[in-house]
């Protein structure tokens, strides 16, 4: 077999093709008084925005303590006097909070239909009991 030789231009591509795949590094994080919205800037000139107020623990938060926020790493967003802690990528995402807080509330969608169908089930003794083979 051939000896594989790497070279120094070889190293470099690949360090240029890894951070371009990378997500955007956040640089920067303040909230924008004049809004009430959270503003996380990235080292690749886009940013982001999200009504603070509209997290989940922040509703009352005042605007001395929104304006704590901090950057957690390169990943999320922190208010230490609050104890509240966001991922940037989920907050992208629309995840505010959660699924409660953002109000779904799995297995409690009800209809007539439904009600009408767990009666009658009701009636014949419930769900049949698993056999055992």
């Amino acid at each position: 077999m051939g000896e594989f030789v790497l070279t120094d231009e070889m190293v470099e591509a690949a360090r240029a093709a890894g951070a371009a795949s990378r997500e955007p590094v956040p640089t920067a994080v303040r909230y924008d008084r004049s809004n009430g919205r959270i503003v996380v800037e990235f080292a690749n000139g886009s940013g982001f925005m999200v009504p603070a107020r509209s997290l989940q623990g922040l509703q009352d938060a005042t605007d001395e303590e929104l304006a704590e926020v901090e950057l957690l790493g390169q990943t999320g967003l922190h208010w230490e006097s609050r104890d509240v802690d966001f991922r940037i990528a989920g907050l992208m995402a629309g995840i505010f909070g959660t699924a409660r807080f953002m109000g779904r509330k799995g297995g409690e969608a009800t209809s007539e239909a439904k009600v009408a169908a767990a009666r009658r089930n009701g009636m014949k003794g419930g769900r049949p009991k698993k056999t055992l083979p």
